[in-house]
Parts: structure tokens; sequence; C-alpha cells
């Protein structure tokens, strides 16, 4: 099957493709696409792959679902298009930010200027139906993300995992954790932030990590 995604990952998943849950998820999607309002746009689904290819990744910060209102979803887990008023999750991400690093990140939500610094916004499903979320929950895009996260803890080394909230947390399975850095707390969503998420500090440990394992820092602005 032929899947349009950036050639590195392309290269490494591609034993996924052929995979009946993996033709049973395409057949899916499209159909969903054709019958209604689907996010985010066809041609950002693996829009976190494009612009993180698989030898520049450094850090993986993964979601659930993307965002199912109009315009938000941009295919990076947390971020939405320009203009979009900043959703409650990501302001409480900023927060922590501040209060981690003592800087002020721009009051922008597409995230790109992570993703672009090794930063992998994966989301662990890649497409919503419009108004309905987890809707494409439980089709295959868990397969597929799992398997994303099990050739970067394979294949490479000193990787930092960020993982908010307990559906996050499913996915440290497939984490090697004596090669690379797992960080949890809970989700930054407006329920649980005020649980553990404030203070978590996952930006310094981030840096920190890097820092030891002589990699660049990310940029957190």
């Amino acid at each position: 099957m032929e899947v349009r995604i950036e050639e590195s990952w392309k290269k490494r998943l591609e034993g996924e493709f052929e995979k009946p849950y993996f033709q049973e998820l395409t057949k899916f999607v499209r159909e969903e696409y054709v019958n209604g309002a689907v996010y985010p746009r066809p041609e950002n689904i693996f829009r976190a792959f494009e612009l993180t290819p698989f030898d520049e990744v450094k850090v993986v910060i993964l979601g659930q679902d993307p965002y199912h209102g109009p315009n938000q979803a941009i295919g990076l887990s947390f971020a939405v298009n320009e203009g979009i008023p900043l959703p409650p999750s990501l302001r409480n991400i900023y927060k922590e930010i501040e209060s981690d690093l003592g800087v002020k990140p721009k009051a922008e939500g597409d995230l790109s200027r992570w993703a672009l610094q090794g930063v992998l916004l994966l989301n662990a499903t890649l497409s919503v139906r419009a108004g309905s979320p987890g809707s494409h929950q439980g089709k295959g895009w868990e397969d597929f993300t799992d398997a994303v996260i099990r050739v970067l803890s394979e294949e490479r080394e000193h990787l930092v995992f960020i993982l908010w909230g307990n559906y996050a947390r499913t996915k440290g399975a497939h984490i090697d954790r004596t090669k690379h850095l797992v960080i949890e707390s809970p989700h930054p969503s407006p329920f649980s932030a005020r649980n553990g998420f404030f203070g978590s500090k996952p930006f310094s440990k981030t840096n920190d990590y890097l820092k030891e394992n002589g990699s660049d820092l990310i940029d957190w602005r």
C-alpha cells in the first residue's frame, strides 16, 4: 500500500502499511472523510513525521486525539492553527514552561517551531470526526503509533518521551527505559493540571538530559 509519509519514516514503518489492521484503518478513514467533516485535513495527518524526520527526533510529546473543532487540528499534538485561541491544555503547557524555565513562550498555537527542533508531536490517534472526540479510537491508529514508539525505542538512543495522562502512559510499555528518559505526569488539561502537572518541570528535565547526552537543547519559547 502506498502511504504518503516522510521518507525516513516510510522506510522504518513500511511493514505496518501492509498489515490487515492498517488496510482496514485506511478504508475507515477514507470513508469518514467522504461522509463528513474529519480533522485534520488529509494532507496533515502525517505532518508530525514530515516536520520531524526519524533521525532528527530528540523528544516525543504524546497526545491523544486531534482537536475536533473547526480549523484547530494541524497534525501536531497539542498544536492549533495560527489565529486560533490557545486551547486550555496548551495554555497550561505554556504556564509550566514559564514556571519551569523562567521564559515566556510565544502566545501562538502552531508548535511547528518545536517540531523543527526535533520534538515529535505525536497523537495516539491521528484523525477524528468533527465534534466527536474519541471517534477514531480503536480503529487501528493506536497499533500504528505503538509501532512508531517501538521503532524509536529500538533504533535510537537517549530520547526523551513525555507522557501526560493515563492514556499516554499506556504507550510507555513500548519504551526501553534503560536507553531513554521517560517523563510522566498528569495531563495538562484543566481537569488534572493541578494534580501534578504543574510543578513537574518536564522542560528543564528534558534539556538537562539532552545536554548530558550531547544533544542540542530545545528552545521551548
